[in-house]
């Protein structure tokens, strides 16, 4: 007598995205770098919008898993609202400083050029985060694969016989290609693919070469002077 076969229930293994924690400590890195700019660039006390913000940043810690997928909409609108603060201020921050720069300041020269590169640090750390969240719809619909529209190009996806098969961009990635568009003011080797990807490298080697450009260089005449 054929043995009539049951079917078993399938069970899908819970889908794990990358570790949140790099983002965090990220975010928190550029939060300390805006508390130590001089009060002459910053609005209102140094202390009060990065304090805000890590408000902000602790309630996100608290509400996200080590790692989550899939992601909660609000508390990615959340992450993605702190960023977008985070990049208001320190654009504030460049232009006060290029404002004091270009009207003869007598500050001293160190401190302008300690401001300048607090300024592109959190810069480079900025866009970091925007790539991050912006690539593919974010890391929660990275690891579930939601997409298979990419908003960048990584050589690992043309050179898969050298990286895993099921190998997806960490925020070290977006970091590395964040730093490397800010020194170079142009991409290296990870090429933006969509509208919103080469708008975000537009903008950051716009701010970038106006910080080295104009703020460092200024900084180091008025060394020399």
């Amino acid at each position: 007598m054929a043995v009539r076969e049951i079917d078993q229930p399938r069970v899908d293994e819970p889908q794990l995205g990358e570790p949140f924690w790099p983002a965090q400590l990220a975010v928190l890195v550029a939060l300390l770098l805006s508390a130590l700019l001089p009060s002459r660039i910053t609005l209102g006390p140094p202390w009060l919008l990065p304090g805000l913000e890590g408000m902000l940043l602790l309630g996100l810690a608290v509400t996200t898993p080590r790692r989550v997928h899939p992601e909660h909409p609000y508390r990615r609108r959340a992450a993605i609202l702190m960023i977008a603060l985070i990049n208001a201020t320190n654009l504030f921050s460049l232009v006060l400083l290029s404002n004091l720069l270009l009207n003869g300041s007598k500050s001293s020269g160190r401190a302008l050029i300690t401001a300048g590169a607090l300024i592109w640090l959190t810069n480079v750390i900025i866009f970091a985060l925007w790539y991050w969240e912006s690539d593919r719809g974010g890391p929660a619909a990275r690891a579930a694969h939601d997409t298979t529209h990419a908003d960048f190009l990584f050589p690992q996806m043309n050179l898969k016989q050298w990286c895993a098969p099921t190998w997806t961009p960490t925020f070290l990635d977006y970091l590395y290609v964040s730093l490397t568009n800010a020194t170079a003011f142009s991409p290296t080797d990870t090429m933006p693919l969509t509208p919103l990807a080469k708008s975000l490298m537009g903008i950051q080697s716009l701010i970038s070469l106006v910080t080295i450009g104009l703020v460092v260089a200024r900084a180091v005449n008025i060394l020399n002077g």
